[in-house]
């Protein structure tokens, strides 16, 4: 069972007591955007094996929404952050190169 810690109350929940919100730093399309932009913005998601950014919901505690980084394999949880940035702390992103060398974090703009 995964585990996390809601980075606004600081309770440790289990996934029975969030709601997953699905992949997290997804660039979002206002009026005027290209059909495409639309398209993918809805449709296109990352999928990975390994390192992923997920969305969570502490439903069943202070019911704030907040960022995920974990496994897709092992179900490890490497940290929790606030919904509000718009990408992983550094500090989260040091504790996933420490157990996954060679991992590097991917721009935000779509480049690396």
């Amino acid at each position: 069972m995964l585990i996390f810690t809601c980075p606004y109350c600081g309770v440790a929940a289990e996934e029975t007591e969030l709601a997953a919100g699905g992949e997290a730093h997804l660039t979002r399309f206002g009026p005027g955007s290209s059909d495409d932009d639309f398209e993918s913005y809805l449709f296109t998601r990352e999928n990975p094996k390994g390192v992923h950014f997920e969305r969570w919901r502490h439903v069943y505690g202070c019911g704030k929404w907040f960022h995920a980084a974990r496994c897709t394999v092992s179900n490890e949880v490497f940290g929790t952050y606030s919904a509000q940035t718009t990408e992983p702390t550094a500090e989260i992103r040091e504790t996933i190169s420490k157990k996954r060398p060679g991992w590097s974090w991917r721009d935000m703009n779509g480049e690396g």
